[in-house]
């Protein structure tokens, strides 16, 4: 008698339907053949569990090893999320184009109740997708993934602060500090423990060659054997140091950054050193020492709180051990007793936080400052919420970057609440964030420039193009024009534009440069670049939807503001690139003050 495929057992149909090239309409449609097949498919759930971790490997993190799960409805749920996402990304692109700092645009995704981890498996597919294409959709995709790990990280602080005081880790608040500021770095605390085990087992080893008699560590003397050693691995072997070079940078009060770059600045090395000394059986505790922040080592078995009967320790200064009278003169001036008190994790996160405040507010303006200033406020407002002039400089910023206006009222109403005499700022800010907010319900229209414009004859290169300045030589996208010079003349002046040969009246160009800072260039000092590539920078998304080898393919919302330009085709390029450019100009004139055409 003739057998045919059904009469097959069902684990032998089931192992023929998890081949890999079966997708999931393949299974869809096995499944419609008839009753057998269509149990064999939905049945045990096998085949469909199959097609779930072939499409989805990354999610698997989420569920046991043979765990018993409805595999279809999961599925499904996956795959709705996946379209469901990439539409709001989509709506985004569009709706907040104009916006420099996107803020309230993303509040929509975590209302469309989502589980979290689909959303962010399919933020991550669209971010790890063809590299050259969907630029826009990536780069929406990115601002609201380290939106959505940002609100996980808050909500893990807010966790961790209400825990008690002596079950606070400061490695712990610090991990928490890094991946705040850095969501879409792969920080974990886990990873930043085995690397401070590595090191400490490097200490047991160097302990072991120093002191091959060492027992315990009862007595003080032995533990200042551990000190010796720990001091010896960090900054003679492993070359651990403060960085004096580049004190400002913010990377080095990330936890992850300075075990990677090994220097940072007097907290984030106390930070390491305090907890690697506990892994050594050492207790340290912190000191919110002004201008200069250190450890502190009670000599008495039994505490004390005579600040004399403490050692100090600079962790920046390669661990090097001070009395009370030495650490002032880290400093240059005597302080109280009260600045030689420990201090608890959340002061101590309160500096840590402080610091990159500072750092923000030092900044140039650029997006990167921005954003540092706003998550560095998010921070410390979390750990101190009813700070007034800290709440004062977030309305502020939001403000300024109109951004988040409904926010900026409720954050007005609690320093109101908390403060009263502040009634002249706040009054100010509520009458002008309500004019924005009504501005806001009626935008006005795009400015549209056409190339074929009489005023705009002189234009001679299109958005989109891969430019090289003629004298600094750094390459750059033209992501916008204007015929003439459009700054004012403190501008022109500083930037020695009347020096050209066409001085301002001649096209200007904001172009995207490669080093990911954004400059207004005069046409003389541009010509198309022999060797188009692609510029990294991070706004290239915004207004480009893929690198066409030779030039960048406008995005629907940059293409309706320059409709003419976006019809630059290949042989256009091939055409420019190899006509003889003038050799002219001698100015580089840094976008520090422009504003965004968009704007």
């Amino acid at each position: 008698m003739t057998k045919t495929l059904t009469d097959l057992p069902t684990e032998l149909l089931e192992h023929i339907l998890c081949f890999p090239v079966l997708q999931d309409v393949d299974i869809c449609n096995v499944s419609c053949c008839c009753k057998r097949l269509h149990d064999v498919c939905h049945g045990r759930g096998k085949v469909w569990g199959n097609q779930y971790k072939l499409r989805w490997p990354r999610l698997q993190r989420f569920y046991r090893p043979n765990e018993s799960c409805d595999w279809l409805r999961e599925y499904r749920t996956r795959h709705k999320v996946g379209i469901q996402i990439r539409r709001t990304v989509e709506s985004i692109s569009k709706r907040f184009f104009t916006e420099v700092v996107l803020g309230d645009s993303f509040a929509e995704i975590e209302s469309l109740g989502m589980p979290e981890h689909f959303c962010e498996d399919e933020l991550l597919f669209i971010l790890n997708s063809d590299k050259r294409k969907n630029l826009t959709l990536k780069y929406y995709a990115k601002k609201i993934l380290y939106f959505l790990r940002q609100q996980n990280i808050l909500k893990s602080l807010k966790s961790f602060l209400e825990q008690p005081a002596e079950h606070q880790s400061p490695l712990e608040g610090a991990v928490l500090v890094d991946r705040y500021c850095n969501p879409l770095a792969d920080v974990t605390l886990s990873s930043i423990s085995a690397q401070l085990d590595e090191i400490a087992e490097k200490v047991k080893k160097m302990l072991k060659i120093k002191n091959p008699s060492h027992p315990s560590l009862r007595d003080f003397e032995l533990q200042r054997q551990v000190m010796c050693s720990l001091n010896s691995v960090l900054y003679e072997q492993l070359q651990y140091k403060g960085n004096e070079c580049d004190y400002y940078n913010p990377l080095n009060s990330y936890i992850h950054q300075v075990l990677l770059r090994r220097t940072g600045i007097p907290i984030s090395l106390s930070v390491m050193y305090m907890t690697l000394a506990q892994k050594l059986g050492v207790r340290l505790e912190p000191v919110n020492f002004p201008n200069h922040f250190l450890l502190r080592w009670c000599q008495k078995p039994r505490g004390s709180e005579d600040i004399f009967d403490f050692v100090y320790i600079d962790a920046f200064g390669k661990g090097k051990q001070l009395t009370a009278k030495e650490c002032e003169y880290l400093i240059g001036h005597q302080v109280t007793a009260d600045y030689y008190s420990a201090i608890s994790t959340g002061e101590l996160l309160l500096r840590m936080v402080g610091n990159l405040l500072n750092i923000g507010k030092r900044g140039e303006g650029n997006e990167k400052s921005y954003q540092l200033l706003r998550d560095s406020l998010d921070l410390y407002l979390t750990i101190n919420p009813d700070n007034v002039q800290y709440l004062l400089l977030q309305a502020r910023l939001y403000f300024h970057l109109g951004i988040w206006p409904e926010k900026v009222l409720d954050i007005l109403q609690h320093i109101q609440a908390l403060d009263p005499s502040q009634h002249g700022a706040v009054g100010y800010l509520v009458q002008h964030t309500l004019e924005h907010i009504q501005h806001k319900k009626h935008p006005a229209a795009p400015e549209v420039k056409l190339r074929n414009a009489p005023e705009h004859l002189e234009v001679q290169y299109s958005v989109g193009l891969i430019m090289k300045h003629k004298r600094s030589g750094y390459n750059c996208v033209i992501y916008g024009w204007d015929p003439k010079c459009t700054m004012n003349q403190e501008w022109i002046t500083t930037m020695r534009v009347n020096l050209l040969p066409n001085g301002p009246n001649q096209p200007f160009y904001n172009v995207l440069v490669q080093d990911g800072t954004c400059r207004y260039a005069a046409q003389e000092n541009l010509e198309p670049h022999s060797a188009p590539m692609e510029i990294g920078h991070p706004e290239v998304g915004r207004y480009f939807s893929e690198f066409a080898d030779t030039h960048y393919a406008t995005n629907e919302e940059l293409q309706t503001r320059y409709p003419e330009d976006a019809d630059v085709t290949l042989g256009t390029v091939q055409r420019l690139y190899h006509r003889l450019m003038p050799d002219s100009g001698n100015q580089d004139q840094q976008n520090s003050h422009h504003p965004n055409p968009s704007q």
